[in-house]
């Protein structure tokens, strides 16, 4: 049975930043019309003033007025923008916000009205789009509220490594508080669902990084590994999650135990997103995990600093639509399974322990206590 083929939506983001600059390198790949049917939401006029100023002569959007109208061989651009629209390059501007959010409307309510299969969001900034219509930290709060999702994860995607958050947009001083047994092991649960429905990982192991230096040495820095951290994990198992730690994150990165287990849960955002972004800046993929629907985009920002030099790369984005696609493609498959599953069979197994890979001790620390 031949495929249909995957509509992804891909908002322009801020307009003063380098979204339709990722996004035309993105689609200057010819395997992308193969993947999928891009549709941009965005403007025409914007997107011919960028084209301009990077001087791109070999590349034109394919202007519509609906999903409807794409047509599968070309990069179309659904237009959700007046034409008084007015670009600042590299500022941060009230029109700036208003026109990221106009895309960011219309994109998702073609997604959940079931137009689009995919999303991919170009960077927004998060300051100027905030508006009486838009009063969330970033995407992912946006997207939790529009379809009432009851809990989302943060995921960060690379070649080498996935990785969640407990907590995401969070000042460093409000992290402790917001670190408990039921927090982390409701983040457990959608990573380790995550895994098996969008990414086809059968019996994925998951790796628990700790709140303090060293894993809290024993109580010394710290209770909340022995108070909070490992019952987490505990309850986790005892439900069939393979998770283990808590891991002190600069033994953990430094030493190369990541690449030991299929995802990694870290306590908070810079933890994860610095070792994440030394290893995956120009190529990481964020993906919102837990949502109904698909989400995804590049890990960087605006840049609003090389915004119309021609500097920025669209790699990131390339790997967002390409991971939005898989994705997609995986939670069919698995939708499938779960609909035609296979009939129980009785299976004798004969264990040889000689042979079976030793699972990660829980409180090893990866630590060099330096």
């Amino acid at each position: 049975m031949e495929r249909k083929p995957i509509i992804a939506g891909i908002t322009q983001g801020d307009i003063n930043g380098i979204g339709y600059e990722i996004i035309m390198k993105a689609m200057a790949d010819s395997s992308i019309t193969d993947l999928c049917v891009p549709v941009v939401y965005g403007s025409p006029k914007v997107a011919a003033y960028h084209r301009k100023v990077l001087n791109v002569t070999n590349f034109n959007f394919n202007s519509i007025k609906t999903v409807a109208e794409a047509h599968p061989k070309k990069v179309n651009l659904v237009n959700c923008l007046g034409d008084e629209v007015r670009v600042e390059l590299g500022k941060s501007t009230p029109e700036g916000g208003e026109a990221s959010l106009a895309a960011l409307e219309c994109a998702v309510a073609d997604l959940i009205g079931g137009k689009i299969d995919v999303l991919v969001t170009a960077p927004i900034d998060k300051h100027n789009i905030q508006s009486d219509k838009f009063r969330f930290t970033g995407h992912t709060d946006y997207l939790k509220a529009k379809v009432n999702a009851p809990e989302v994860l943060m995921l960060m995607l690379c070649e080498c490594m996935k990785i969640g958050f407990v907590t995401e947009h969070l000042p460093l001083r409000d992290v402790p508080g917001a670190i408990t047994i039921r927090h982390i092991l409701e983040k457990l649960r959608l990573l380790n669902r995550s895994l098996l429905q969008d990414f086809a990982i059968r019996g994925p192991r998951i790796g628990v990084l700790s709140l303090n230096p060293h894993a809290g040495d024993s109580g010394l820095l710290g209770s909340e590994e022995n108070d909070i951290i490992i019952p987490a994990i505990t309850k986790a198992n005892e439900e069939g999650i393979l998770a283990f730690g808590p891991y002190s994150s600069d033994g953990f990165f430094g030493s190369g135990a990541f690449s030991r287990f299929d995802a990694v849960l870290a306590m908070y955002h810079d933890q994860g997103m610095s070792a994440f972004k030394a290893l995956a800046f120009d190529t990481g993929v964020n993906f919102t995990a837990g949502l109904p629907v698909i989400r995804t985009s590049p890990v960087h920002g605006t840049a609003f600093d090389i915004t119309g030099k021609n500097e920025a790369s669209g790699n990131s984005m390339l790997q967002a639509i390409y991971a939005a696609c898989d994705i997609y493609r995986n939670r069919q498959m698995y939708e499938e399974m779960a609909r035609n599953p296979l009939q129980p069979q009785k299976i004798e197994i004969h264990a040889d322990r000689d042979h079976v890979d030793e699972l990660p001790p829980e409180t090893e620390n990866y630590d060099h206590n330096i």
